[in-house]
Order: structure tokens, then C-alpha cells, then sequence
């Protein structure tokens, strides 16, 4: 069977398609408990850093730059172990990865989805 990554917000409900689920988020987010996440893994590990995070604010317009940064942060010894323990994930299914972010097409699940595939 083939890889497959896919992108979603954590607060849309769970699907059978999902595959494995793993929140790619540092912080947990607000307003979902655990048995309605319904986690395959939590990669905190994998997230950009606090001060990237902060940096970006989701902002569209700071995007590409974004990108660039935390695709430089991704080969940090931390991340790099984290992100094998996704492609591991991914290796003989679909993994779906889950963010509280608003705009999924704008986030650091989007720049793994990309780099998983």
C-alpha cells in the first residue's frame, strides 16, 4: 500500500480515511480532549520552534519565509528524529496530519505533508 498524507484541522471530527492520526501541533489545542482526538501519536517534537511560531503568527503574507525557516529548523537532530518517527507512521498507509491552525494550506502540517510525500 502507498503513502498517503493528508491534512486537517483536529477539530473536524474523525474519519475512518484518516489512517493513523498524529497532531503535529507544540501546544495541545484548546477545546478538544483526548478521546475526541482520538490520537494515533502526538509529534510535538516534530513542531516548529516557540520562537518561529511566534514569529509567523500565521500570517499568509509571511508564508514562503516561514517555510524556508522551518524547513532549515527540520534538520535539527530534534526534528530530524521526530520526522522519521512520522515517515515510519506513513510508511505502509495514510497518516493524516492533524492542526488547530484555521488555514491547514498555511501551516506547518502543510510543510510536513509536503516533505512526508
Amino acid at each position: 500500500m502507498g503513502r498517503e498524507v493528508r491534512v486537517r484541522r483536529i477539530y473536524e471530527p474523525a474519519a475512518e480515511e484518516d489512517g493513523k492520526r498524529v497532531l503535529v501541533d507544540r501546544v495541545w489545542p484548546r477545546g478538544v480532549s483526548k478521546d475526541e482526538a482520538r490520537l494515533d501519536a502526538w509529534a510535538k517534537d516534530v513542531a516548529p520552534s516557540t520562537e518561529l511560531r511566534k514569529w509567523y503568527g500565521h500570517d499568509p503574507d509571511k508564508f514562503p519565509e516561514f517555510e524556508r525557516r522551518y524547513r532549515a529548523e527540520l534538520g535539527d537532530p530534534e526534528r530530524t528524529d521526530a520526522l522519521a518517527e512520522l515517515r515510519d507512521l506513513a510508511a505502509d498507509g495514510t497518516v493524516t496530519l492533524l492542526t488547530a491552525t484555521k488555514d491547514v494550506a498555511h501551516s506547518q502540517a502543510a510543510v510536513l505533508a509536503d516533505r512526508l510525500k
